[in-house]
């Protein structure tokens, strides 16, 4: 089974009155504002999913600070997870600052989410060692659901979207919180490469990488080397679509000398497991 775990759908209704949202949050109006950016839908997803044979794909919105948009974006993802649920799992973007976002995670839950994510620590102005990432962190692990955050690479080129989180931070995080199941985006911003460190590889036990953007990042041979750390069970597809296409991954992957056994743990054997321990109707 194919799987991608990190895709962001908009709502058409949003994206008709895109410029309304950009102008009322800021994040929002950094990561959209370009003329180039992609914009997908549900059924413009299913149609990708077919040409390149990708059975099922965690859908979200795309998280903001506007707790109003959040919903809106989770009531367009969960409706396309119940009208595909052998394709789609309903991922829920929320805010963490606002004071209704335990009450939406708990709504989308009921609804059928499998998880919440991707969520944005630099942009969405919540802190990983504050206050509200915890609360965050508790509400996912009593409802059992994985948690996908944004962490990326703090050296290199910049690209819009790129935060100073550390990887530090989502160490310590992870640490704080060793019940929960995360997904850090983005190969963990690096983080991976400390699983070398015994105290670092235990503390994040439950913590999985997804590959969204990973082409635009690292050498193909990051796979490799992932396999080398001894954590290639906890590496997940991940796209980021429509940012890419889920066809430059799998060309990557039959490029990178891994054996078809390993390159199809990370096409979806490990998301399968990982969804399949919080939820039963996986």
């Amino acid at each position: 089974m194919l799987i991608d775990v990190h895709v962001h759908l908009f709502p058409p209704d949003v994206v008709g009155r895109i410029k309304e949202y950009l102008e009322k949050d800021e994040f929002l109006g950094q990561i959209c504002s370009s003329p180039l950016h992609k914009y997908a839908s549900a059924e413009d997803l299913l149609e990708e999913m077919d040409k390149c044979g990708l059975d099922r794909a965690a859908i979200s919105g795309f998280a903001s600070s506007d707790q109003g948009l959040c919903r809106e974006m989770n009531d367009y993802v969960l409706e396309a997870a119940r009208s595909s649920p052998q394709r789609f799992m309903a991922m829920a973007v929320v805010s963490p600052l606002d004071p209704g976002m335990e009450k939406e995670i708990s709504r989308c839950h009921e609804l059928g989410a499998v998880g919440v994510g991707e969520l944005f620590p630099w942009g969405q102005k919540f802190a990983l060692e504050g206050r509200e990432a915890g609360e965050l962190a508790s509400v996912c692990e009593e409802r059992n659901l994985p948690l996908l955050l944004h962490i990326n690479e703090i050296v290199g080129h910049y690209y819009t979207g790129k935060g100073d989180v550390s990887i530090r931070e989502a160490a310590d995080f992870a640490a704080k919180y060793p019940e929960l199941t995360i997904i850090y985006a983005h190969w963990g911003g690096g983080l991976l490469f400390y699983e070398l460190m015994p105290e670092i590889k235990n503390q994040l036990q439950k913590v999985y990488y997804d590959t969204a953007a990973g082409p635009f990042l690292y050498h193909k041979n990051i796979y490799r080397v992932a396999r080398e750390i001894g954590i290639l069970h906890k590496i997940l597809l991940g796209t980021d679509y429509p940012l890419l296409s889920p066809r430059r991954y799998f060309r990557e992957l039959q490029e990178a000398d891994l054996t078809p056994r390993e390159i199809e743990m990370i096409k979806g054997e490990n998301a399968a497991r990982l969804f399949y321990k919080h939820t039963s109707g996986f």
